[in-house]
């Protein structure tokens, strides 16, 4: 599609040129934005960027979107969807900049805040927070771990389905259960999930809204982005958790209120002990 873009732009008028311009620059940015934002940005009308489109012979801006998403996703494949073999370390940076920062975009504006208000009910109120995560969900299991425990909450981690099995079976009702997965697809994952279930605890799942794993638990989060985990080391997906929890962690804080200020106050007090005394940044 950007090579067509590029194929046609002496065709085009000069406010559709606006518009190929901003296409060309920013790809990621024009293939998650609403026509408005995308309107406002090429600095044109909105029935200007439909014209665009169809002078690239798409429908209207869904079709268009949709083809320039599909010639996007061929980067090299099992490293990134982005990049290709020959980008220089300048063309990374943009690439991967840009390309984050449309889908944590894109996220944001589709999460439902409802869900969201009643996971953070759940995760205020539980007795104990267990987080599940394999492979690079993994790693995000073990940061939620590291923000959950500081809000005075018992928080642990587990990254093996063994131990995720076995802990799921002793759960009761009133515990919270964080299950994050990228495919939300992964056998063991899916089978903790529903013994969690059946032993009353909530589980709050962050992964992909048409996942097997998205109708087993409770409530839901919904990380959708277009990277491929069968072809593609899931980058993008893991940011876009990263900062669920980040969100999630900052709520349950400001539910806890003063006695978590107090609480954290103390524990920064401690932390100074183990660091060299030099100027503050």
């Amino acid at each position: 599609m950007l090579e067509r873009i590029k194929a046609v732009l002496d065709t085009l008028s000069k406010s559709e040129r606006k518009v190929a311009d901003l296409v060309l620059a920013q790809p990621n940015l024009v293939a998650n934005a609403p026509i408005a934002q995308i309107a406002d940005l090429a600095a044109v009308s909105q029935p200007t960027v439909i014209r665009f489109c169809r002078s690239l012979n798409c429908s209207g801006l869904q079709d268009f979107k949709l083809r320039l998403t599909r010639s996007l996703v061929s980067g090299v494949p099992y490293v990134h969807s982005m990049v290709s073999a020959d980008d220089s370390a300048h063309d990374l940076a943009k690439k991967l900049f840009d390309n984050n920062i449309s889908h944590l975009l894109r996220c944001r504006n589709e999460l439902d805040t409802d869900v969201l208000e009643k996971a953070i009910k759940i995760l205020s109120n539980t007795p104990k927070i267990e987080v599940w995560g394999q492979g690079q969900s993994g790693a995000v299991a073990i940061d939620a771990q590291n923000k959950f425990f500081r809000l005075g909450v018992p928080t642990v981690a587990y990254t093996d389905p063994h131990m995720h099995g076995m802990s799921a079976s002793m759960l009761k009702p009133g515990d919270a259960v964080i299950a994050v997965s990228n495919s939300g697809r992964t056998l063991d994952m899916l089978r903790s999930v529903e013994i969690a279930r059946d032993s009353g605890a909530d589980v709050i799942g962050i992964t992909h809204s048409k996942s097997p794993m998205a109708k087993r638990c409770n409530i839901c989060l919904f990380a959708d982005t277009m990277e491929d985990p069968d072809l593609y080391t899931p980058m993008i997906t893991r940011i876009v958790h990263l900062v669920i929890i980040d969100v999630l962690a900052v709520g349950v804080a400001l539910k806890r209120g003063p006695e978590l200020i107090d609480q954290l106050e103390k524990m920064k007090r401690n932390m100074k002990e183990k660091r060299v005394r030099g100027h503050e940044h």
